[in-house]
């Protein structure tokens, strides 16, 4: 899952990041509101973590401006201000959810991820397909109970498309949604992958829909989730 993290404050945006990469997302970063309204009008994300003080363009202003343009990536507020007319203001933008400063980096990860998960149409806090399963909380994968040992991009892979179980998703997508934009894309990297994932979660559980992406669903006479 791809993050677009908007904060000014370097410290905090080091910590943040490092959190989040560790938690298994891609991290693109702005440091003020103009590059973070064009990055969001740009790259697809699948959430935003933005604050509200930022240089050149305030946060409220740039929330304003995607909803304007339709633009309907998840968004979580991370401000220091406690007013209750900025959190009013934050969610009247367009705005999903609100963290003030100071935090716990834990309640952003589990806000993160409720977050994400509401977008997706998923209720409960693990991921399930068939005997597959996905903690997001501990960023860890098992089949039929036995641990998977993946790197962080197969991790990302599979997380993206549990997320999206079902319907296909092309390489393009997948490439736009596991990398941060200062990666050396490659698409036909996404078919390595998919082989590393096919040994370890068997191949008959990523389809192949030719010249269209790959489809993850459960084994036949397994249950979905």
């Amino acid at each position: 899952m791809r993050i677009l993290l908007v904060e000014d404050d370097p410290d905090l945006t080091r910590q943040l990041k490092l959190a989040l990469a560790d938690a298994g997302y891609a991290v693109d970063h702005a440091p003020d509101g103009e590059e973070a309204q064009f990055l969001g009008e740009t790259e697809p994300y699948d959430a935003v973590i933005l604050d509200l003080g930022l240089p050149k363009v305030d946060g409220v202003s740039v929330l304003e401006r995607w909803r304007r343009g339709n633009i309907a990536t998840p968004v979580l507020i991370l401000t220091a201000r406690g007013a209750w007319s900025d959190k009013v203001a934050g969610f009247d933008a367009g705005a999903d959810d609100y963290l003030a400063k100071p935090f716990h980096t834990e309640e952003l990860l589990a806000r993160l991820r409720a977050l994400l998960r509401r977008s997706a149409g998923h209720a409960a806090p693990s991921l399930s397909c068939g005997a597959l399963r996905l903690d997001p909380r501990a960023a860890r994968a098992s089949v039929n109970g036995e641990p998977l040992r993946l790197t962080s991009l197969e991790y990302r892979l599979l997380h993206y498309m549990m997320m999206h179980q079902g319907r296909v998703i092309g390489r393009t997508e997948l490439v736009e949604h596991l990398y941060d934009q200062d990666f050396d894309r490659d698409s036909n990297t996404i078919e390595v992958f998919i082989g590393r994932l096919r040994k370890k979660l068997g191949a008959e559980r990523i389809e192949t829909v030719r010249g269209l992406g790959y489809r993850l669903a459960p084994l036949p006479g397994e249950d979905a989730a």
